[in-house]
Parts: structure tokens; sequence; C-alpha cells
């Protein structure tokens, strides 16, 4: 029997050896024929589709070898440097974007939306063509010189709605609930735990916000298919995009065509006749081809910090921040005579109150020596807002999500639970309060008291960061503050952020800001290869199909109401987070 087990181990050993092997040679393989390069031809049509989900920052790729075989995700510092390489590329003649079903946030798709307006004052063209437009990919086809759709295809035009899912029954139902602390009327992170239904104040702050979103997509479509901002919410109100009939005669697509009578259009507007072949290059691609050329030059440089994610104490990475590598980003940037001035690029919800503060403290060391100028993402809110608060200058995109300056806490409890199935827990400690709290029991008046003391000690010190940050009082700071959540547009109207605008916008600014005209631009955080990230993942496989396996018998929904929960009752510390988990759909 033990000579059966050791020959079968020995096999699966061997097999694993031998799939490691095969791994290696395709990437040798493929790494050779990576070595000829993308070839781009003249009079070619970049086909913009966006196959991925969108991060800020995809890490330092060009010197990888590794990172097109291995990364799951497009970086939105790479998608725009390609498009504005695009636009000067000779051998460019337009774009196409095609049908996206796009996984990027709201700022980052107006970015990208920018960049493509940009694009076209080439006098290049830029098309669109869908079977399905949902709201998403609809507002960054406006930004085309035509819009085509499916005969039998589908558009979702019916304006922004938000939902927020509530847990206080299912926590009586099953016995598990959280305990809550919380300081700030909109810091509504934790309702959910504590009520069944919406407060009139999150109602409120949600209904503004997605209203000043709408507006803010209302007014680039308006002049992308000239239509009055009045026209376009009339047709999101009586649904007049519904059928795609309906969709040309309200004015939100051109005409309807097959994918080969598209391809007629795209012909026509490159002069290719209609019996040779059309060249074009993929997104992917280009976007490799476009490393090998620089639009800044110069021997200054201005450090790019990418901050994204949740902020979670320990070392970070692509998917969170943690105060390890940002704060070594910060410090290298301080200490490189070439860097002249910094833009930390902030796309994060918060976290950790303790790493924000670390982070922060960091900012306002470089800030003696440096300028340091901040742009904000998709959201840099509550810990994320925490860490720019204190910036030369801030910059946010119209539909950038921000403030919510509010702390909560929130700990896990199973007493009722424990109660229900037999369980009893005992301490003994050594003194008065040594044993502080136990999941097993009831939280104490004096622990809760010793918690709502800390997250009002955490507020104020919250409340004199941003006062100080940005010249106002504390008052002030407190009468924009109490976890309320603010669109990018309400934010420069409160005084909350400085100009609207992208990252480039932000890296402009640093540029004056040190007085420097000619610079180059250098990215941080260095994050490993995406081999080294694929082999940690491979190491781990056992914990991701576990992870497939309950999304795939949970269903989507029922799969985010669980890690919803699991990420709440696995949250540490006081938290600087955004109020509440928004779907907006």
């Amino acid at each position: 029997m033990k000579f059966l087990r050791n020959l079968l181990a020995a096999i699966i050993g061997c097999l694993f050896a031998f799939g490691i092997l095969c791994l290696m040679f395709m990437i040798f393989i493929s790494l050779a024929s990576a070595d000829e390069g993308v070839v781009v031809k003249d009079n070619s049509v970049l086909e913009f589709q966006l196959d991925s989900p969108v991060s800020d920052y995809a890490g330092n790729t060009s010197a990888d070898p590794f990172a097109g075989l291995f990364e799951a995700k497009q970086g939105l510092d790479e998608i725009l440097h390609a498009i504005s390489i695009a636009k000067e590329d000779e051998r460019i003649s337009g774009i196409s974007i095609n049908g996206n079903f796009l996984m990027a946030g709201m700022a980052q798709t107006q970015a990208i939306r920018n960049a493509l307006q940009d694009f076209k004052s080439s006098g290049k063209f830029v098309y669109a063509y869908g079977d399905v437009y949902l709201q998403k990919d609809y507002y960054l086809s406006t930004v085309a010189d035509s819009i085509f759709l499916n005969p039998v295809g589908a558009l979702d035009f019916k304006g922004l709605a938000a939902e927020v899912l509530y847990y206080k029954e299912l926590q009586e139902k099953s016995g598990i609930k959280m305990e809550v602390i919380r300081h700030g009327k909109y810091k509504s992170a934790v309702e959910p735990f504590l009520a069944n239904e919406m407060s009139a104040e999150n109602r409120t702050q949600i209904k503004e916000l997605i209203v000043s979103l709408w507006s803010a997509m209302v007014d680039d479509i308006s002049e992308g298919r000239t239509l009055t901002n009045a026209d376009i919410n009339q047709i999101a109100d009586t649904l007049g995009g519904r059928t795609p009939e309906y969709a040309v005669k309200s004015g939100l697509v051109d005409e309807l065509l097959y994918a080969d009578k598209y391809e007629g259009k795209i012909k026509n507007a490159t002069g290719v006749a209609a019996d040779e072949d059309q060249y074009y290059v993929g997104l992917s691609d280009y976007i490799f081809d476009a490393k090998k050329k620089k639009r800044f030059k110069g021997k200054d440089e201005i450090a790019v910090i990418f901050a994204q994610g949740e902020i979670l104490y320990g070392e970070g990475g692509p998917e969170y921040i943690g105060q390890g590598i940002i704060t070594r980003a910060l410090r290298r940037a301080k200490e490189d005579d070439d860097v002249k001035a910094v833009v930390l690029r902030v796309n994060s919800p918060g976290g950790s109150a303790l790493t924000s503060d670390i982070i922060w403290r960091e900012v306002e060391l470089l800030k003696e020596s440096k300028p340091v100028v901040v742009s904000m993402g998709n959201v840099a809110a509550s810990g994320g807002y925490y860490i720019a608060a204190g910036a030369d200058k801030i910059f946010a995109e119209p539909t950038t999500i921000t403030g919510s300056i509010g702390v909560f806490g929130t700990i896990p409890n199973v007493s009722e639970l424990a109660d229900n199935i037999g369980i009893n827990a005992e301490q003994v400690g050594t003194n008065k309060n040594s044993v502080d709290y136990s999941v097993f029991e009831p939280m104490t008046n004096d622990f809760r008291n010793q918690m709502e003391e800390g997250i009002a000690e955490t507020y104020a010190t919250f409340l004199s960061r941003v006062a100080e940050g940005r010249g106002i009082s504390v008052a002030r700071a407190d009468s924009l503050a109490q976890g309320r959540v603010w669109s990018g547009t309400d934010a420069l109207r409160l005084g909350l952020v400085d100009e609207l605008g992208g990252l480039e916008d932000a890296i402009e600014a640093a540029a004056d800001l040190a007085e420097i005209e000619a610079f180059s631009i250098k990215k941080f955080p260095r994050y490993k290869s995406g081999f080294a990230r694929f082999m940690e993942e491979f190491g781990s496989a056992g914990t991701q199909l576990k992870t497939d396996f309950i999304r795939e018998e949970l269903g989507e929904e029922a799969y985010g109401i669980f890690k919803g929960v699991k990420s709440a009752m696995e949250q540490k510390g006081i938290q600087l987070r955004m109020p509440f988990t928004l779907n907006i759909k």
C-alpha cells in the first residue's frame, strides 16, 4: 500500500514538473516571437476594444517580458498614452470603437472619452459600432463622429440608478451581527447592518450624487450628439432608445447596420476599395507598440505615484494600498534629485485609518522639498481623501466620487448564534480590562465607550488634516464632512478640490509648480513582475478554485452579498471608508 502511495506521488510530481516545463517552453516561444514586435501597417484603423478590467495603473510593464502573458488588467495610463500616440501616428487613419461591455469606472470612462475627443482634433475619424450598448458603453461611444447599431441589437438608456443591500434581518435570523460605532450622520457604510431600509440622509446623498454624475454624462452626450440636455432626459424618461428604430429616430444612433456593412463604412472613411482588405491593429497590440514612443522628454522628471484599491495595513500591491509600497515610492521620489515634482494618483474608497495617516505623513514630508499634486480617479473618498487632503493642488474628474470625511468601526459578534447552538465562552484575565472583547459575548458598555472615544478622536484628526490641507477652519471642514460623499463637480464648488481635470492636467500643474518645461515621467510603485504574481497565484490555486466554486454555485448577485458581508467581517481597526457600497447601473 505504501509502495502504491509513493508511486502515485511520484507520477503526480512528474506530471506537475512536465506541466511547468511545457509552460516555460510556451513562454520562451512567446518571447521569441514578441521580439519581432507589432507590425502596424499604413492606413490602419485602431480597433478600440476594452476586453479586460481597467485599472489606473497595471504596473511598470515596459521592462517585464511576461507582462502581456499574465496581466489580466489594462492600465488607464497605457490606454491614454496609446490614444495620444495614435493621434500623431501617420499609420493610423482612425479609430473604431467596438462594443465593449466596459469594465471601467465612471471617471476612467470619462478620461478615455476626453482622450478620444482630443484624438479627433487631428482630423482623423472615430466611428462606433455595437450589437448591444450598455449606458457606460454608449456614453463612451458618443464621442464618435457616427454611431452604428446592429438592426436587431439593443441600447440601454434610462438614466442612473443606485442599489444598496441591507442585512439587518439576515443578522437577526442568523445570530451573526456587526457591532457598529460610527461618527458622521452620512457615514452609512455600516447602515446596512443597522437597518432594513435606507435612511433619509443616505437617500439624499445618493440621489444628489447620481444626479450630479448623470448631469456630467448628459453634458458630454449633448455635445457629442448635438441634442439638448432636455432632449436627452426626455429620451431617458420615455425609454426613447428601447428599440433600434427608436434609437435612430431619437438621435441616439446614426444608422442601423450589420457588421459587414459597418466594414464598408470604415473602408469608405480610409479610402480602401470594397474588394481590398482593410488593415486593423488591436488596442492591446498598439499599446505594446506605443510604449516605444515617449510623449514627455527631458532630464527633469515628474514622478507619478499610483495609489489604487482599498487601504489596508501592510505591504500593498496592485489591488490594494498598503503603507509599505506607497511610502517607499514617496521616499524614492523625495530622494531622487532628478524628480522635481510628484503627482499622486488616488483611486480608493478608503479603509484603514492608521494606514491613511501613515501615508498622509509621508506626503507632508515630501511637500517640504517638492510640489505634490493629487489626481483623483473614479473614487477618492474617506481614506482616499485623507491621503489627498494635504497636497498642494487637487484635481478631480467631474464624475469622481470624493469626500466622505467620516469614521466608523465594525466588530463581528456571534453571541446570539453561540447561544442558539449551545456555545458558552468563559474568559479569564489578570486585570480589569485585560479581557476587553469577545465575539462570543455581547459588547459591554465600557468597551463601546472606548471605541466611541477612539472614533471621535480619529474624526477630529481627520477634520484637522482637511482643515490644514485646504486652508479652512475645522468648523468649515466639519460642515463638509459627516461622511457625506460628493461628485467632483460638487467638490470643486465646495472647495474640497482645486480644479476639474484628469491625470495629464495634474502633471502639467505639477510642472508649473516646479517651474520646469521639459520633463519626463517616472511611474511608481514597482510591482512584482507578471510572472512572479502568476506563480504566486499558481501556488494558491486551491484558494482560487474554492472562490470560483462559491461564485458558480451562488451566482453573481448572491456572491456579491457574500463578498460584502465577508469583507465587513474582516475589517480591522477604525475605518475611513466610503459610506456605502454603491452599485450604480
